[in-house]
This record gives C-alpha cells, structure tokens and sequence, in this order.
C-alpha cells in the first residue's frame, strides 16, 4: 500500500519553510487564500517556495484567477493556460485548477487546454469538484483529461462531514487517480478520512500571527495568518502513523 501523504496550503516561502520543516510531504502555494479560497501566486513566491522545498513534486501551484465560481470564458481560460506555462517553467511540479460548465459538468475544453500547458507536470482538480451533485460521477472524464490528484471535502464544509462522497470518489477511482481530502480538516480528523481509503490529506494550519498592526481603510482587515509548526506536526504524526 502507498504512504498517505500530508499536503499543506501555503501563501509563501516562510510558510512553506515551516509546513517541511515540520513533517509536510507537499504544500499547495496559493494566495489570497483566507479572503477568496485561493488565487494564482506571484512568480516571485512561486520561485521562493520552490526553492525552499528543494524538489518540484514537493510543490503544487494553485492556478485560479478570481473568486467566485468556477465558469470561466474563453479569455479566462486562456489566461489560465499562460500562467500554467509559466509556473512549470518556473520548475513546479504540479498545477492545481478546475473548471466546469454552467450546467454543473466538467469543462473538458479548458481542462484539455490546462493539460496541454501543464506538459509533464501532475494536473491536480481542485474543491471544484465539491461544487457538482455527484462527484462521482466525473472520476471518469478527470482521468481521460489526464489529472493524477484530486482534493475534495466530499461536498460537505468539513470533510469529516463528507465521507460518504469521499469513499465513493476512491471507490470509482480504483487506484487511476489520488483522492485527496480537504476541507475544514482538523487534526483530529485524520484518522477517520484516512479509513475511507484517500491518498492525502490537505489542510491549512492555519492560525492569526498576532501582527494586528492597522491595516488602514484601504488595506483590508488587519492581522494576517500563518503556518502553525505543531498543526503541521501532530497532522504528519497522524497521518505517517497510517503509512
């Protein structure tokens, strides 16, 4: 049987440093992920946090380029597929994104499209998949377009909550695609979604810095988050105790 692997979200070089240093296999880099659920990251932190994990597998980019859903236009997609070029020039060993149509099916043209600029790096399908009635039921069309991973809460806000869906994923994916759950993971939370048979567990480790510093009227609310060692730490105790 393959080892679980730990994978932690990540919006810089500092918290990748600390997600490795305590345990993590993976980060998923992203930015603005507590105001949005996650966007594109600047060149600069993609070159910074693949220099802190020392190989490109260990390091999954998120591509997404605005909030809300997950419907894109042409110019979207389009855009998508530059930036995707861009971070696997840069080294990344992987990309991370989802579209899907507006009547609820995977977007198979822009997913295509994303797989062609991905070239040899690992295609990840985001919590886009939490947005269909039966997740399921794209397992099929996920592995045709070439995606190797895909991280889902099991359409619940907490994965815990999700096991069902999740143990449905794993079931009609038989081993051609990881399942990774994510979701409002608690540490506690490992060991019952590791029983549904996923191959990862993603979460934040998130907590405030304590840096309340004004942030002005323009600046957003004040105070930001960062990587937590001992989440990280008692998350990859849980998870390799599995392995």
């Amino acid at each position: 049987m393959t080892a679980a692997a730990l994978e932690i979200a990540v919006d810089g070089p500092a918290g990748a440093r600390t997600a490795f240093a305590a345990g993590a296999d993976r980060v998923e880099l992203c930015q603005a992920l507590a105001a949005t659920g996650g966007l594109t990251p600047s060149a600069a932190t993609v070159d910074a946090v693949l220099a802190a994990a020392g190989a490109p597998e260990r390091v999954a980019v998120l591509v997404r380029p605005r909030g809300g859903g997950f419907v894109y236009t042409p110019e979207e997609v389009a855009l998508v597929a530059e930036d995707i070029a861009e971070v696997v020039r840069r080294g990344a060993g992987g990309v991370v994104v989802g579209a899907l149509t507006s009547d609820g099916a995977v977007d198979l043209r822009a997913l295509d499209r994303w797989r062609q600029a991905a070239g040899d790096a690992e295609l990840v399908f985001h919590r886009a998949i939490d947005a269909i009635a039966e997740p399921a039921s794209i397992v099929e069309d996920l592995v045709v377009c070439g995606v190797r991973r895909v991280l889902s809460s099991g359409r619940a806000a907490r994965s815990i909550d999700g096991r069902a869906a999740l143990r449905a994923l794993v079931a009609e994916a038989g081993g051609r695609l990881q399942i990774m759950a994510g979701g409002g993971v608690r540490v506690e939370d490992i060991e019952a979604l590791l029983a549904c048979g996923v191959d990862a567990i993603h979460l934040s480790a998130r907590q405030p810095s304590g840096d309340d510093a004004p942030s002005g009227p323009g600046g957003g609310v004040p105070g930001f988050d960062v990587t937590d060692a001992d989440i990280v730490r008692r998350a990859a105790a849980a998870v390799h105790a599995r392995s």
